[in-house]
């Protein structure tokens, strides 16, 4: 499990971006860093900062990462046939806690990383708690029985926000999902724009 270390909310506000979409963001009211500095610093990035930037977003998006998590799965996107950055979003997006999350039987990534890791989830009728857990296409993720009543679920799936994905098909009566395919980086609905090919000229310069 990747333990958190920072509020949610911190990360929209060091990127300057909403990055979820969420309404109570606070980078919908103050658009500049966090700390008594904030509004200064608002200096051009260079090439390599904003590839830095590129892939902080993309961790962040995930639930925060660790860079360790990350750049294992990079490694694994830069081994496929392909284009790497499109293999990157594939992978991200085939993780169960991020599956969880489209389908809407969690609010946040975050909430649905817990709602993973506390056993709610099974796939293909077995009880999956690893949020990493690598999704195949045709997968049939479901909200265990006895979870399916929990407020969490019943509020996130009336969220108005955001939309189910077309790669994934989800019955919110019977709380299931079905993980139709591997989507490419148009298919999957960012509330910002996201940039991998930077993330992929950054590992390789460093």
């Amino acid at each position: 499990m990747t333990k958190r270390t920072t509020a949610k909310y911190k990360i929209d506000r060091r990127m300057g971006e909403n990055l979820w979409g969420r309404p109570k963001s606070p980078v919908n009211r103050r658009d500049y860093g966090p700390g008594q500095h904030g509004q200064r610093r608002r200096t051009k990035l260079s090439d390599f900062g904003l590839q830095l930037r590129a892939k902080q977003k993309l961790k962040g998006y995930y639930g925060d990462l660790t860079e360790k998590q990350f750049r294992r799965i990079f490694a694994e996107a830069e081994r496929m046939k392909g284009d790497t950055g499109e293999n990157l979003i594939g992978l991200l997006e085939r993780r169960l806690d991020a599956v969880v999350y489209r389908a809407k039987f969690a609010a946040t990534i975050f909430a649905a990383r817990q709602f993973v890791n506390h056993g709610h989830a099974l796939v293909n009728g077995k009880r999956v708690n690893i949020p990493s857990y690598r999704v195949q296409e045709g997968d049939v993720i479901e909200v265990r029985e006895r979870s399916k009543k929990l407020g969490m679920v019943v509020v996130a799936a009336g969220l108005p926000e955001r939309d189910v994905p077309d790669y994934v098909e989800v019955d919110h009566n019977k709380m299931t999902a079905t993980f139709q395919r591997t989507p490419h980086l148009d298919d999957v609905p960012y509330a910002v724009i996201m940039e991998p090919n930077l993330v992929v000229e950054y590992y390789a310069k460093n």
